[in-house]
């Protein structure tokens, strides 16, 4: 591939690879996209999104996957050409670019959302959560309050009209109405909560109600009211999947465990050790064919969670 990125937390591509059809779409640390054959590995078309689209490499490195919308692959260069940048997924010309949204891109990847009518890309940059046309990339909102200026990690949760964003650094979440504003939307918050930060282990809404470790405590939220069901120290700080009504939780302290997803309160099913590799754990658990997936570092372990 096209060089390698190195970090004292771990070498390496922060974000996971995006497949669609027989091609596969990655992103590395320093800003290189490639388009992979899915069969062979063969190279079929890369950029580079710094030098290439004026982007600025985050301090941590490029971090999402990239999203594929139809024939396009949507990717955040960040900088002043544009934060979003849509490709041809065949090609990798570029289709547009948000000139008129130009933050810095940071660790989120990006979420499509129909919002009023609207097809959107909503995204986390580093002053902002904002929502963009997917037909040409011109901004439609922009909500500044969950952003920190450190690192925003957790990909923004939309359902309907209500978009949810959260981060770390003493910032916290909140939850956003996007209303109609003539050609453009506006964001009227509904409420804000310091105390539910996500730092970089994800929030995942099941239902009515949000679930998340990456703050410390496992959390339980209502998603629409903000409302605190139960919180629960559970395996500590880390991150999350959930799969046929139960929540795989991973801690970067090597704590695994298994919950259910119930807003009336926690109820543990299970909790084992995983090995540790002198630094933290945070790359995310998968579950996929009754297998359930850990990474950490060198190490990649697979459990059967059929039964």
């Amino acid at each position: 591939m096209f060089g390698g990125y190195r970090n004292g937390m771990g070498d390496g591509p922060r974000g996971t690879p995006t497949v669609d059809g027989n091609k596969v779409y990655v992103e590395g640390g320093h800003g290189d996209v490639s388009c992979l054959d899915a069969q062979s590995g063969k190279t079929l078309w890369h950029v580079n999104l710094a030098r290439q689209f004026g982007g600025g490499v985050p301090g941590w490195g490029y971090s999402e996957s990239p999203l594929i919308v139809g024939d396009l692959v949507i990717v955040t260069p960040g900088g002043k050409l544009g934060t979003l940048l849509a490709l041809n997924k065949q090609s990798g010309e570029r289709v547009w670019q948000s000139g008129d949204v130009n933050e810095g891109a940071h660790y989120s990847s990006p979420v499509l959302a129909e919002i009023n009518g609207i097809k959107q890309i909503v995204q986390f940059g580093n002053q902002s959560v904002f929502g963009v046309s997917l037909e040409d990339g011109h901004r439609l909102w922009t909500y500044k309050a969950p952003a920190n200026g450190t690192a925003n990690c957790c990909a923004p949760i939309v359902d309907e009209n209500y978009v949810f964003a959260s981060s770390s650094y003493g910032t916290g979440g909140g939850l956003a109405k996007i209303v109609a504003a003539g050609s453009t939307q506006q964001p009227e918050e509904q409420y804000f909560k310091q105390d539910v930060q996500c730092h970089h282990g994800g929030i995942i809404k099941v239902g009515d109600y949000m679930y998340t470790n990456a703050g410390g405590a496992l959390q339980c939220i209502e998603f629409k009211t903000g409302k605190t069901m139960w919180e629960h120290r559970s395996v500590g700080k880390g991150s999350l999947v959930v799969a046929d009504g139960m929540l795989y939780l991973l801690s970067e302290g090597q704590q695994v465990a298994l919950a259910e997803v119930n807003p009336k309160g926690y109820h543990e099913h299970g909790k084992f050790k995983i090995e540790g590799h002198g630094k933290p754990s945070w790359a995310h658990p998968v579950v996929a064919g009754g297998v359930l997936y850990i990474r950490d570092q060198e190490s990649l372990t697979a459990y059967n969670v059929k039964e």
